[in-house]
């Protein structure tokens, strides 16, 4: 890439990155920033357009910064097509050429599109505080574990929690426990987020078309070119049945007989790819065996309750399947380690914390007569083979508190849940 060349695109790039200030404070921001002194560059990794440009500036603005004290690079720009290793050097000589600070934060924007970018950070992290943003687990993970391991700090940004969907969207949700006003808006806000989901394009356009064209984006940009061009119709198969079975247990052989696609390995390399997007992740059978983990069905769950109700096949009726999706996010972004219990019943989430489950939460929209005792019987289960004494069944609207053997069970509608944490 000519010197010249890259000079102009980091001008570019500084007036771009102040254009657009963040309208919605990220929750991440501040664990990033109480990171800090810890003198490690931080990594975030997240799907595309989950807000972490912004973020970058959100930790810009908290911190100060005033020009030449930081500079800001995009590596997603297809003005750095022709990048290569060489050119990191070019990134440095800009910051000594144009007097930048001699310790000016590095803010640097979609790494994993350009080769060899761990060894350059491994050379300069002494040197430089850096903020890194990446949207491919499979690249980010594979380096660092090489290169950058005990090194670097790993976070990981979702689209917007339901607090910040509110203060998107300008709600009040201050002192809401006694405010039975409030609590009724705040449940109907909730019902939107459910359908609507949180990528913050979405949430502050209104506008539903921006998911469809997101999901596109990602599936040409981060699955559809990572294979041959014959495995587009596999791929496309393969991601219409995951958007259209959340919160249902899969299997390699169930999904090559819907999309009759007899190539196992090559259907493992499909769904590891949209898994490494942050698209899908899953949730395994609990066992104490790794190999009798890897056995089972796993549970699939999409990043995003938006590319379900707009892509999805019928999504948006299911509403079961919906607040388990929820759910099942939710936990991921509080760094829980999730798993599915199954035996003689069945309980939605079982939460492992070192060798031990710690939690069991069942979830259902309408915690009535019909299906109360089918619910139950799931968690108490789960609750005996692990010995814990408290149970959680997230609902809809559904509020109690029950005691059943000596065993308590908190009945909460999510939407409280969500706020109480």
């Amino acid at each position: 890439m000519k010197r010249e060349d890259l000079y102009f695109a980091l001008f570019e790039q500084q007036k771009d990155f102040e254009e657009e200030a963040p309208s919605v404070k990220r929750e991440l921001a501040e664990k990033v920033l109480s990171l800090r002194s810890l003198k490690l560059p931080i990594i975030i990794t997240g799907v595309r357009r989950c807000g972490k440009s912004f973020l970058l500036k959100i930790i810009k603005n908290e911190l100060r910064l005033s020009e030449k004290e930081y500079i800001y690079i995009n590596f997603n720009d297809e003005r750095f097509i022709d990048f290569s290793v060489d050119d990191f050097q070019k990134i440095i000589d800009f910051l000594h050429e144009h007097k930048y600070k001699e310790q000016c934060l590095l803010f640097i924007d979609e790494i994993q599109e350009v080769n060899n970018w761990e060894k350059w950070i491994d050379r300069i992290k002494t040197k430089y505080p850096i903020f890194i943003t990446g949207s491919n687990s499979k690249l980010l993970s594979s380096e660092i574990s090489t290169i950058l391991t005990g090194r670097s700090l790993s976070l990981g940004l979702t689209p917007f929690t339901f607090r910040e969907f509110l203060a998107a969207r300008k709600i009040d949700f201050k002192k809401w426990e006694l405010d039975l006003k409030k609590q009724a808006i705040l449940r109907s806000e909730f019902r939107d987020y459910l359908q609507i989901g949180g990528f913050p394009q979405r949430v502050l356009s209104e506008q539903p078309i921006i998911v469809r064209e997101l999901y596109e984006h990602i599936l040409y940009r981060d699955i559809v070119r990572r294979f041959n061009k014959n495995q587009i119709k596999a791929i496309k198969e393969v991601s219409a049945y995951l958007l259209s079975n959340p919160s249902s247990l899969v299997s390699l052989r169930t999904i090559s007989k819907m999309v009759e696609l007899k190539n196992l390995a090559t259907l493992k390399s499909i769904i590891d790819a949209f898994e490494h997007a942050f698209l899908f992740f899953f949730a395994n059978k609990f066992d104490y065996s790794i190999k009798k983990q890897a056995q089972n069905p796993r549970k699939v769950y999409c990043v995003d309750n938006g590319f379900l109700v707009e892509l999805g096949f019928r999504l948006s009726e299911d509403k079961g399947k919906l607040l388990e999706n929820l759910v099942a996010v939710e936990l991921k972004r509080r760094g829980k380690e999730i798993f599915y219990y199954a035996d003689k019943h069945e309980c939605d989430f079982v939460i492992r914390k070192g060798n031990q489950i710690t939690e069991a939460i069942q979830v259902c929209y309408d915690f009535t007569g019909d299906n109360q005792k089918r619910e139950m019987v799931g968690l108490r289960e789960a609750m005996k083979k692990f010995e814990l004494s408290e149970g959680l069944i997230l609902t809809n609207e559904q509020e109690d508190e029950l005691t059943v053997e000596d065993k308590k069970i908190k009945v909460i509608p999510v939407w409280k849940w969500l706020l109480a944490h």
